[in-house]
């Protein structure tokens, strides 16, 4: 089957979004779930911890925990502890009293009483430094919190959400963190899919990020190939929401038309950005299988793999190698599992040459 044209009439989709007010962006079962949990636990004041890999939106999640809490109305102070160094990590969230330290000519307050009768979004918790996390552990059994260098405590009243994208359990067992920060800080756990785990939200989000950076450069993008949105739905998306949101922005930043496609960032088409040219890997993987399939594991020969696909028999051969593509595992599959595209008929012979013996190391064509 000839692959589809990158862009016609037939193939474009309409762009569109559907965001709530926290800017949350989804329609996908797993992602409601995630809100459903957000709405019970918003209007209590109990901690929260947010697990999930990097870019899956956990900062968005801990802003709309307070947005829909009793607390709106206050400061959500956000702090990134893998951002500040080690050495000063304690006196961000606590502050510190003039003369705790060499430079510290002035009080400061932290953001721990910045936060008071607000929220404090602790983002990569899991890089908290071990000496640090007695004091914030106190903060959460008694709501108090000595600021460093004081010989005072100080009453505070702030909500903690957590995020991280580390196994604490792991870490716990390796003495790296705290066990009984990390109960203090479990008592409500949601954890946020990856973007592959719903890929119903990718043309949404697409979607989304184009009419964002579109009118920030007052482009008029409506429509998107087809073409290219299968590539982004097959891709797995390592780095996430904001691995598809830088994308999309390189695409929009080199769009002139009105149709969003995804060109190379340099305008060379013989190169790619690394997640398309790894798509096209996955898609040239699936293209050879579902051939070796129909050709029953035979790659040469005129009715082979090879010349179905219009290439040279070495040169495939080449290509399963690099892909550690097996032509006897991939037709023993279909045997099990029998594909559309697979030949039916019953008592039929097996391919002349053996898959195995096509797979020894082919001279480069």
């Amino acid at each position: 089957m000839a692959d589809l044209p990158i862009i016609e009439a037939s193939s474009e989709e309409q762009l569109h979004c559907n965001c709530d007010l926290e800017g949350v962006v989804s329609q996908s079962l797993a992602f409601r779930k995630v809100m459903e949990l957000v709405d019970i636990v918003a209007p209590t004041n109990s901690t929260v911890l947010l697990l999930g890999e990097t870019g899956t939106g956990k900062e968005l999640i801990a802003r709309a925990i307070h947005e829909r809490s009793a607390r709106r109305t206050r400061m959500l102070a956000k702090l990134n502890c893998a951002a500040v160094p080690a050495g000063l990590l304690e006196s961000e969230i606590f502050g510190h009293e003039r003369g705790a330290f060499t430079g510290a000519v002035t009080s400061r307050s932290g953001w721990l009483e910045a936060a008071d009768q607000g929220t404090l979004f602790l983002d990569e918790v899991g890089d908290l430094p071990l000496e640090v996390q007695p004091k914030l552990l106190r903060v959460l059994q008694e709501r108090e919190f000595a600021p460093l260098g004081a010989r005072h405590t100080k009453k505070v009243n702030v909500r903690l959400i957590a995020a991280t994208n580390c196994d604490l359990e792991a870490m716990v067992a390796e003495n790296r963190f705290r066990s009984d920060l990390y109960y203090r800080l479990n008592v409500f756990p949601i954890r946020i899919p990856a973007l592959r785990e719903r890929p119903e939200d990718i043309p949404i989000l697409v979607g989304y990020f184009t009419q964002k950076y579109a009118r920030q450069m007052q482009k008029q993008i409506r429509s998107i190939s087809s073409t290219v949105m299968r590539k982004l739905l097959r891709w797995h998306w390592p780095g996430n929401v904001r691995e598809l949101e830088n994308l999309v922005e390189r695409a929009v930043i080199l769009t002139k038309g009105t149709i969003l496609a995804m060109p190379t960032p340099d305008g060379n088409t013989s190169r790619k950005t690394p997640a398309l040219a790894r798509i096209d890997n996955i898609e040239e993987r699936d293209r050879i299988t579902r051939v070796l399939k129909i050709t029953k594991g035979r790659v040469g020969g005129a009715t082979g793999a090879a010349a179905r696909l219009g290439l040279k028999r070495t040169t495939l051969i080449n290509r399963m190698n690099k892909m550690g593509i097996d032509p006897h595992t991939v037709f023993s599959e279909s045997q099990r599992l029998p594909d559309e595209n697979s030949f039916s008929t019953s008592g039929s012979s097996a391919p002349t040459d053996s898959p195995r013996e096509v797979l020894q190391e082919a001279p480069p064509s």
